[in-house]
């Protein structure tokens, strides 16, 4: 045989390997499908991809959302974007909610799907819209009557009132579109559909940003609405992912179905459900007012280390997002395999889970560690800039492989129902650990805005280690919802 000929590959092995790529794809096209597979029975990987590929989708998303909302809001100046700002610390409580909630949703509708109980679903489905329904309502009654007050109490310039009330008074009155968007895909997550869910999502934000510059700029027919168009948008896309969800759930073939006999109160239910969602909320509170005493600890750095912090952290929020998509696949999975009685199957789950989060982040710290420059650099020609900015980047992407089991154990508690032990993590982590270390960092031991960075990873490694450690004690194994 020549020798620039290479030998023939053996039958056997050529064959193999075709079919393992071609049912890897097969299970990645049945996942953006959807399906109606038993989650407690087949094998845990093609689980794991068929939940995560669409949450992933789903959450990549929202992150691209964010990035083109504030984009076509930035070209009508300071006062615009500030209003977003407020208004976004404004709606930092209903995500609080809405989060909390999911969280009660999902892990209740996943462990009644585990148990083959689809009317439990459904009654419990039913039972934690009606609570998102009255939280919207006591959140969107001053939201629409005193949005200027708010905005003034939020530190917001008159300029700012003038500009923004309107944004702020549609985005606050029209918070119920949120949170149902929120409860409503993780009570399809919950199930196991996460298809729909992603579907769901994709609708609303596409529909969001193909409007958005329409109403703010008035383009065609549409009136120019400045800022508040941007709001309305929202709420426009949002309603109409609200829509396709109720039309999904209403037509009783899907994974969970909400029809008139299980329109009906439950207190039982609804009450076991908000024992679910009150720590869970109080969770999501703890981590979003952490960063606040962050912000507070750079402002005292000056603007461009606080500028360099917001960019960086913007960009790993974008990353992020998806794999949060990823981990809210163990916790469908650990709900449902409880459910089934199968423990060590919902435990096998979480590391798998876990496995193929800290290969995803793994890839994404490479390329934060060595193009955080010119990453950094796209956003801002500001060479101080840009300075904290990859300094910020690359000292949080050092801990990302903490980060991706930090994440997949937090959402497995919650999965369980077990909102508490998170909570007390997170108030030991970021409260009790991440301020008080940044400051020392930053001040007395002279690192500046470095050892703020610093802080962060070492509060999501602690929160990782010690969320690993009371996992493995397998008392989340007992906990009924």
């Amino acid at each position: 045989m020549p020798a620039n000929i290479p030998p023939a590959e053996p039958i056997g092995q050529s064959f193999c390997r075709h079919h393992k790529a071609a049912s890897v794809w097969a299970t990645v096209k049945d996942a953006l499908r959807g399906s109606q597979q038993d989650f407690t029975k087949i094998p845990v990987g093609r689980a794991v991809v068929l939940l995560a590929v669409p949450m992933v989708l789903e959450m990549s998303m929202e992150s691209l959302f964010v990035v083109v909302g504030i984009f076509w809001v930035s070209r009508l100046g300071a006062d615009a974007v500030a209003t977003v700002g407020l208004t976004e610390s404004l709606l930092a409580t209903i995500y609080a909610v809405a989060v909390g909630l999911s969280i009660a949703a999902t892990a209740v509708v996943a462990r009644r799907t585990g148990e083959k109980d689809a009317e439990g679903a459904s009654v419990a489905a039913v039972q934690i819209i009606a609570v998102s329904v009255l939280a919207a309502l006591a959140i969107a009654v001053p939201g629409l009557l005193f949005s200027p007050e708010l905005l003034g109490l939020m530190g917001g310039s008159p300029s700012v009132i003038a500009t923004g009330s309107g944004y702020t008074t549609v985005m606050l009155g029209g918070n119920v579109t949120i949170i149902l968007l929120f409860i409503l895909n993780a009570i399809f997550r919950g199930a196991g559909d996460a298809a729909t869910a992603m579907r769901t999502l994709w609708m609303a934000n596409i529909l969001n940003m193909v409007l958005g510059p329409c109403l703010i700029f008035g383009l065609g027919p549409l009136p120019e609405m400045g800022v508040t168009g941007a709001a309305v948008a929202t709420t426009i896309g949002r309603g109409v992912g609200v829509t396709y969800q109720c039309f999904m759930l209403g037509r009783g073939d899907g994974r969970v179905s909400v029809l008139r006999r299980h329109v009906r109160v439950r207190w039982d239910v609804m009450q076991g459900m908000l024992r679910v969602a009150g720590p869970a909320t109080l969770q999501m509170l703890i981590e979003t007012t952490s960063w606040v005493g962050l912000v507070r600890i750079l402002a005292d750095f000056g603007s461009a280390a606080l500028a360099g912090y917001t960019i960086a952290i913007r960009v790993a929020i974008f990353a992020l997002l998806p794999s949060e998509g990823m981990a809210n696949a163990a916790a469908t999975l650990v709900g449902q395999n409880l459910g089934a009685g199968r423990a060590d199957r919902a435990e096998r789950s979480v590391w798998v889970v876990g496995l193929y989060n800290v290969l995803f982040l793994g890839l994404v710290s490479v390329a934060f560690l060595t193009l955080s420059d010119p990453i950094v650099r796209f956003f801002t020609a500001d060479v101080a800039v840009v300075t904290y900015g990859v300094d910020c980047l690359q000292i949080i992407a050092l801990g990302f492989l903490f980060f991706a089991y930090g994440m997949v154990i937090v959402q497995a508690f919650n999965g369980t129902g077990d909102t508490r032990t998170p909570t007390v993590l997170y108030l030991a982590c970021f409260w009790l650990f991440k301020i008080p270390a940044a400051y020392v960092l930053a001040v007395p031991a002279g690192f500046g805005p470095n050892g703020v960075f610093a802080a962060i990873t070492a509060a999501y490694s602690m929160l990782a280690v010690t969320g690993v450690l009371f996992f493995r004690r397998g008392r989340w194994k007992l906990q009924r919802v």
